[in-house]
């Protein structure tokens, strides 16, 4: 529990300062100003008082017990005032100071030594080089934090892995007029951690939307069993920086090279939390998220008393998945009476720029008794002719009830509605500037219905697989030091797998390879084995479509020609045509396990990079939802008269390659690339492993 934390008693600081442009200064300026209601201790060895709060020359002087204590001094001075914090009896430590792990091995050995410190005394240390805590929570009101932003009480907490963004998205919940409950922003998180946190805030009663800021996760599947716990019962809403891993550049599979960044946002949909790609884009949700209820599907009704927003909203609407179904005849009937006659009586709802209280207020009231209507989307500019205010607390007083999500597009010159925009903001509405900004917000409500409610399937546990073959194969290489498998190794593990290849053999000389290609027969492939070429095209090292021995003799000497002073065997293998080409391949991600691939394959993978991931163990949905998410999906399964492909063995193959990287963890990158997918059947003609 953080209760200590987030709830003190009472604040100390070390490193308290007159100066006023100094953090030991401005913390204790925002616990004043911000009507803290413990007690502060300064401490500094020089000054009696700061702030006109009577100061203490050391954190041992402090009359009364302390839950927290903010820590700002120079870094080599911080062991000894963590030991100092623990021998008091101080809960929790706040090291604001910069200068430690992240700054090389030195500042990594402070830090080790006061997080042993900590340890001993049995003192929760958050950060170091860290912004701070906030709560709003009127009987508290903890300002443990040196930024500038004052919010008012409210159900939205905050957690960011930097300080900057924090504040960033903190101020701008503040411009919105919206409430916050607690911030965070533990910097190095070197003890108390963002998962932990996480928890903390999940059973919080107040705090009913997390909004989360990260840029990595140092311990992935710790935060996957808080996040299913957590988001299964409150939203998160989260964005992840460094989607664009340059460290990809490095991989030595097409596997490797598109993954990039993804295992956060797959971690993310894996558990329950709704991604996003943008921070404003996020607070907006969270504005949502924070007053409305979850919608029990994607159908909206719509109500506007003006057309072009409407117009922008459905496009936005629809855009994000929405659909916007005609309304009843029990409906129509009711709106008919209640309307004017210039009123359009469809789905959206026109109530015209003259509609008052009565208009809006039917109109909500059909919307809400709809059973196809699952949230409500509102446009209301206030005309200078109608009584908004009425109009206001009649959809104020439909909101409190909760049925169903009502987003509004709310336009009008603030300062002249004011009392209009009070009834609507403590009625719980929340009110968007512009009709697209209002759509997404409504789209981010569906979403994360839908990502709540999306069936997680089974995983399917293979019995008829050789795992002590394949974890053989690998043994052997390693201790070869070998590290990307020969393609005999490469097609015995997928044979051991049950995973469909093209007949092969591996021979070690051009006469061997003639027997083996007739033994196969023709037309077949020829390709240079070795693990010391990796791009077997670019080395001219594949011959392919060989139709008769002379071809494939001609094709063995060409390439011991090219190949000359290279030890190979030749690979050869029998040729097929005529499929869709896919791939299908795994990543291993430290701390966490295997990403896995599908999408279009052969030479065109790097170029159209239409491709899906997902976490391993991959289930049976998840292997079909990745087949399904790819642009070409259409082309898979069948148009304009041409087949579709064999779905089910594809399905089959991600399953087994999920159950491969899972059973062998050593495997690091692996590449099915291309599959020759038929209507019938499914084949690998080409396969890389590296270990």
């Amino acid at each position: 529990m953080l209760d200590s934390l987030f709830k003190p008693r009472a604040v100390a600081l070390i490193g308290a300062s007159t100066k006023e442009l100094s953090i030991g200064n401005v913390i204790i300026k925002n616990l004043r100003r911000f009507d803290y209601k413990g007690t502060i201790y300064p401490i500094n060895p020089k000054a009696p008082e700061i702030r006109g709060i009577k100061a203490y020359p050391s954190i041992l002087d402090v009359p009364g017990d302390v839950d927290v204590c903010h820590i700002v001094i120079p870094p080599e001075m911080v062991p000894q005032a963590v030991e100092d914090c623990g021998k008091k009896g101080v809960k929790n430590v706040i090291i604001n100071t910069a200068g430690f792990k992240e700054m090389g091995a030195e500042g990594e050995a402070l830090q080790n030594d006061f997080v042993e410190r900590g340890k001993k005394f049995g003192v929760r240390i958050f950060g170091p080089n860290c912004q701070g805590i906030i709560n709003t929570d009127p009987e508290f009101k903890a300002y443990c934090d040196f930024t500038f932003t004052y919010p008012k009480p409210g159900h939205i907490s905050i957690v960011a892995q930097s300080g900057g963004v924090g504040a960033v998205i903190m101020q701008n919940f503040f411009d919105l007029d919206v409430g916050m409950r607690m911030y965070a922003s533990n910097g190095n998180a070197c003890d108390i951690s963002i998962p932990e946190i996480i928890r903390y805030w999940g059973n919080d009663d107040e705090t009913r939307v997390i909004v989360l800021y990260v840029e990595s996760l140092d311990d992935p599947k710790y935060f996957m069993d808080v996040a299913y716990e957590v988001a299964a019962k409150k939203p998160i809403l989260a964005m992840n920086a460094g989607r664009t891993e340059e460290g990809a550049k490095a991989a030595t599979s097409h596997t490797g090279g598109l993954a990039g960044g993804k295992a956060t946002d797959l971690i993310f949909r894996k558990t329950g939390i709704l991604a996003f790609d943008d921070a404003q884009e996020m607070c907006q949700a969270a504005v949502a998220f924070a007053s409305q209820p979850i919608p029990r599907g994607k159908r909206v009704g719509m109500i506007t008393n003006t057309g072009g927003p409407a117009i922008i909203a459905t496009d936005t609407l629809v855009e994000g998945g929405l659909e916007i179904p005609p309304l009843s005849e029990r409906a129509e009937k009711v709106l008919k009476e209640t309307m004017f006659a210039s009123a359009s009586i469809n789905n959206p709802i026109d109530v015209v720029a003259t509609a008052g209280a009565p208009q809006f207020r039917s109109a909500v009231d059909v919307m809400m008794d709809e059973e196809q209507i699952d949230s409500v989307y509102i446009n209301f500019v206030t005309p200078p002719f109608v009584d908004c205010e009425s109009v206001a607390r009649e959809l104020a007083e439909v909101s409190k009830h909760k049925r169903k999500p009502i987003i509004c597009n709310y336009m009008t010159d603030k300062p002249q509605w004011l009392e209009t925009t009070k009834i609507l903001n403590e009625g719980g509405i929340p009110c968007y500037d512009f009709p697209g900004t209002a759509a997404k917000a409504l789209v981010a409500l569906s979403k994360y219905h839908e990502l709540r409610s999306r069936a997680k399937g089974n995983v399917r546990n293979f019995r008829d697989v050789d795992k002590g073959k394949a974890e053989a194969i690998i043994n052997g290489a390693e201790k070869s030091g070998i590290g990307i498998l020969s393609a005999s190794d490469v097609y015995n593990i997928l044979d051991a797998y049950k995973i469909p290849s093209a007949s092969w053999k591996i021979v070690s000389s051009t006469d061997n390879a003639v027997a083996a290609a007739e033994s196969l027969g023709y037309p077949v492939v020829i390709k240079a084995d070795s693990p010391k070429i990796i791009h077997k095209s670019d080395a001219g090292a594949v011959a392919v479509n060989l139709k008769n021995s002379d071809e494939v003799r001609r094709a063995a000497t060409e390439m011991e020609k090219k190949l000359s002073g290279k030890k190979f065997n030749f690979f050869v293998q029998k040729f097929l045509t005529g499929g869709k080409e896919l791939i299908i391949g795994a990543k291993a991600e430290a701390n966490l396990g295997h990403l896995v691939m599908f999408g279009m394959g052969g030479i065109y993978v790097e170029i159209l990079k239409d491709v899906s991931f997902e976490l391993a163990p991959v289930t049976d949905t998840e292997a079909n939802e990745m087949i399904n998410s790819i642009k070409m999906a259409p082309l898979l399964k069948g148009v304009r008269g041409q087949k579709g492909i064999f779905i089910k063995g594809a399905v089959e193959i991600l399953e087994r390659i999920s159950q491969l990287v899972s059973d062998v963890p050593a495997i690091q990158e692996l590449d099915l690339n291309p599959l020759f997918a038929f209507e019938d059947k499914i084949v690998a003609v080409d396969a890389r492993i590296k270990i």
